[in-house]
């Protein structure tokens, strides 16, 4: 049987939250966090490879380096980003003032921001609501922490997942946010997942690289990577469970748990893409290199022609095989590719398939998850890479985004 996330959220022993209303958003809804994290955690975090990052990537990413973080405080609705000196002066009043209340460095503290870029962050409202949030930390306010981390999202995206160690049940927890401006390259808009295993910081850091490249580097919206992406992976420890203690049939139980978690946020995101209709699944095989692999699955699920197409429910597989040959592999010619919609096979031996039937390519793609499969012959490596469609709606939400 195949291993899914819960619905039941577990709470993880040593990660405490607490959202509010803090007035970023016009509309009243939870739009400011703090999360409290055991002292004697291990966390481990990725950010964005956009040049141009936030005051809060280039913040955490020192504090990861130098100290052990004990709060993390994440604002949906201002990005702080391209806001210059300003706005890391703003970034550092707030943190100030959570790291006063809870008697912490500012140096132990994560911070996160999504939203606008290049308008000031009111840092004022964000010092007024911490008292508040402090007064209301708990170990089961998961789903209000993944509410308040939105901004273009429909819905808001939470997993979790329990399985035996050692005789011992091990929990997995995640949120994470994201719609639009969807390429990591590293992470994804925002992402925090963690674990009560005792796991070591150099451990973590290696396991969260490893599951990023499968999970958040494998998705795309609209190939944008935004300045604020960040993910970040937290082992409390409190099971009493040692990652180092355990056999190699045990640490793949593990992983197999986290990559349930990560990689069904990461389809979560694809399936609330902004104006998205259709979750498209793009599997590259058999090519020489998995960064072959990957960079083939990247060119068909970042074409427009593509991805209208299939919004369209318009079997234009011209436009696959065009996005196929434009991508920077170590292939010349593509003699021997197959291209298949689902089970329907469109293209083999550099020409359209004899079986080919146009009608049932039509009726597959009014379904609402699509399977595009490309056999690349050259080789033994693969890659997934997931998609949603191009539609009206995209255009709308993006036109609309400051209005």
């Amino acid at each position: 049987m195949k291993k899914t996330a819960h619905s039941r959220i577990n709470n993880i022993d040593g990660i405490e939250m607490s959202s509010i209303y803090s007035g970023m958003y016009k509309k009243k809804r939870l739009d400011l966090s703090v999360m409290r994290i055991d002292g004697k955690s291990s966390v481990a975090g990725v950010f964005t490879k956009n040049k141009v990052k936030s005051a809060a990537v280039s913040f955490s990413q020192r504090n990861l380096t130098h100290s052990k973080p004990k709060y993390l405080i994440v604002n949906a609705g201002n990005a702080n980003a391209g806001t210059g000196k300003i706005g890391y002066q703003d970034m550092i009043k707030y943190c100030k003032v959570l790291a006063d209340l809870t008697s912490c460095s500012i140096n132990e503290i994560l911070v996160c921001s999504t939203g606008v870029i290049g308008e000031r962050i009111n840092s004022d409202k964000i010092c007024k609501t911490i008292p508040k949030l402090l007064s209301n930390l708990k170990s089961s306010n998961w789903v209000n922490f993944s509410k308040s981390i939105l901004t273009t999202d429909k819905k808001n995206k939470i997993l979790s997942n329990k399985f035996l160690l050692k005789g011992k049940i091990i929990s997995i927890t995640g949120v994470a946010k994201g719609s639009g401006m969807i390429m990591p390259d590293m992470a994804t808009m925002l992402s925090f997942v963690a674990t009560d295993l005792i796991i070591n910081k150099k451990t973590l850091n290696a396991l969260l690289k490893k599951i990023t490249d499968i999970s958040y580097n494998m998705i795309t919206v609209d190939s944008d990577t935004s300045t604020n992406d960040s993910s970040i992976l937290i082992a409390t420890g409190k099971s009493k469970i040692n990652y180092n203690s355990l056999s190699l049939k045990e640490r793949k139980l593990f992983f197999d748990n986290l990559k349930i978690i990560y990689q069904g946020l990461a389809k979560k995101i694809i399936e609330d893409g902004e104006g998205a209709t259709k979750l498209i699944q793009i599997d590259v095989k058999n090519a020489k290199t998995t960064t072959d692999a990957k960079k083939i699955a990247m060119a068909i699920a970042n074409s427009p022609l593509v991805k209208t197409a299939i919004f369209a429910e318009d079997p234009n597989w011209g436009r696959i095989l065009a996005a196929i040959g434009k991508a920077d592999t170590t292939n010349k010619l593509l003699p021997e590719i197959k291209i298949q919609l689902g089970k329907i096979l469109v293209f083999q031996n550099n020409k359209l398939s004899p079986k080919y039937n146009e009608s049932a390519a039509k009726k597959y793609l009014k379904n609402k998850n699509i399977n595009i499969i490309v056999n690349y012959n050259s080789g033994t490596k693969d890659a997934t890479v997931w998609t949603s469609d191009l539609s009206y709606e995209y255009i709308k939400i993006n036109a609309d985004y400051r209005t």
